[in-house]
């Protein structure tokens, strides 16, 4: 950037400023440099840049003068959340503003007997559960975050949890979404009913990592807590051995409420760390969570501990009491920040593979680690085939990041080589842009810009995010374009 174009932007900053001040308190408007590192990255922290400016809004109003003020000045605009996000997709610009949803922390209301409640975007996920569970009550999806992640952030990235397996990701725990189009305009998105009319723009917004809208409210659907729940740790010799059994348990007509995964350096990391009592000899372990009717748990208990025992598990064990349960998913939940000692970084990947694919997966990514000389730690949702590598490695170290990025990408590439995605609930953002290309074609891509185009004409909202312009493919490497000019040309410049 020359001279010239620092003080053009300068000069765009104190205008807007001003503009900004007219509609916000002087504590809601951040722009000094100190003010403004605790917003330069999301979870993703390898990436971190400077927002122009951070505004902090406490009423639907204030969004939408934010919104009309940067359509009009052609200002982008990304939104922000609790910021626990692990693919960029918060990362700021330095030519934009960063809009904070943190005060929007109310539950405006909950609706016990039709099992919904009314939420702002600001809300932490383990909030809802609390708020609700005198009403014997709870909202499903748990990620790992959840005492710190945000129900706004949950839509955008369509997050899961532990508990994805049996009751779904957030698209299928959300009734209605109320948002506002960088034109300033508020939309309500849903219904009151379980189902609505139409397009399902519901789903369309729900994943679409901060692109086409802003989300200022959320009505989640609520669940009855199970009258018994109880959790089986399997320990294997053999992490091969515990991918086939996953695809077993669910060929045995059982779909756990939670099946998940873990291989002896994540254990170790968490037993360390938590004390979960887990068994430091094992290769890897399954946690398989059952609910239900006591009858029916009772049952599935039997019958899940068999399909173990023949899958070479060495010890099936069956948490003795409540107690034991939480503890067993609290080693879980706390596997990753457990894994961040033992290496100054690490790297969370995010793919999905077809459950049946999961033995090959594994051998492949333990051969692409002896292949770039970086441990892995093995995280994640086998029930449902969504895998959470943790590369480790050091930023010190020249080059190493690098490195650690291009193993990462070769991951990516093999779950789609496999049948799968690049991503099952971390979203997009700027970490697997060039994946992006790997998964679609040029069409597809072009289909994906027209809708943003749909939704906001200039590309204002979280440019550069998710996904890639056709041009950046061809520069990949990843794809051919079809012969001819590129389909709608004009949409290049998102």
């Amino acid at each position: 950037m020359n001279m010239n174009d620092n003080n053009m932007q300068s000069g765009n900053k104190v205008s807007l400023l001003k503009e900004l001040l007219k509609f916000l308190p002087e504590d809601a408007v951040l722009h000094q440099a100190e003010d403004l590192h605790p917003y330069e990255c999301d979870g993703l922290s390898a990436y971190r840049h400077l927002p122009m400016i951070v505004v902090l809004p406490d009423t639907v109003d204030q969004v939408q003068s934010i919104l009309r003020l940067c359509y009009e000045r052609k200002v982008p605009v990304v939104a922000r959340g609790a910021g626990t996000g692990l693919s960029g997709g918060a990362l700021p610009l330095d030519n934009g503003v960063l809009l904070s949803l943190a005060k929007f922390k109310d539950i405006i209301n909950i609706d016990a007997k039709r099992r919904i409640a009314r939420v702002q975007p600001g809300v932490r996920n383990l909030a809802i559960s609390q708020a609700v569970d005198q009403f014997g009550l709870y909202y499903a999806p748990d990620p790992s975050s959840q005492i710190a992640c945000t129900i706004g952030g949950n839509v955008a990235e369509n997050s899961g949890g532990v508990h994805c397996l049996k009751y779904g990701l957030t698209v299928h725990n959300i009734q209605q979404l109320k948002i506002i189009t960088i034109e300033g305009e508020l939309l309500t998105i849903g219904g009151s009913g379980l189902d609505s009319a139409g397009y399902d723009l519901l789903a369309l917004m729900t994943g679409s990592e901060g692109m086409l809208g802003v989300i200022v409210e959320v009505t989640v659907k609520l669940l009855p807590r199970p009258e018994s729940a109880q959790v089986l740790l399997a320990a294997f010799d053999d992490v091969v051995k515990a991918g086939e059994a996953v695809g077993n348990i669910i060929a045995a007509g059982i779909i756990p409420a939670g099946l998940e995964m873990m291989d002896k350096l994540a254990i170790s990391a968490a037993e360390d760390f938590v004390h979960a009592g887990y068994p430091l000899d094992a290769e890897a372990i399954l946690l398989c969570e059952l609910d239900g009717t006591t009858e029916e748990v009772s049952e599935h208990v039997l019958k899940v501990r068999e399909v173990l025992q023949n899958n070479g598990a060495t010890e099936v064990r069956t948490a003795k009491d409540e107690a034991e349960r939480l503890t067993f998913w609290k080693g879980r939940k706390a596997a990753f920040p457990a894994v961040g000692r033992l290496s100054p970084d690490y790297y969370c990947m995010d793919g999905t593979i077809p459950r049946k694919q999961l033995p090959r997966v594994l051998k492949t990514m333990a051969d692409l680690s002896k292949e770039y000389d970086l441990p892995v730690a093995n995280v994640f949702h086998a029930g449902d085939g969504n895998l959470h590598p943790l590369i480790l490695y050091d930023a010190n170290i020249e080059g190493e990041l690098e490195r650690t990025e291009e193993f990462g990408g070769k991951i990516l590439e093999l779950c789609v080589e496999v049948g799968g995605t690049i991503t099952g609930e971390h979203g997009v953002g700027i970490e697997k842009i060039n994946q992006m290309c790997v998964q679609f074609n040029s069409l597809e891509l072009t289909q994906f810009h027209a809708v943003k185009a749909a939704f906001d004409p200039l590309g204002l909202l979280n440019p550069g995010k998710a996904v890639p312009t056709l041009h950046r493919c061809a520069e990949f490497g990843a794809m051919h374009v079809h012969k001819g000019e590129l389909p709608f040309p004009e949409l290049e410049r998102f």
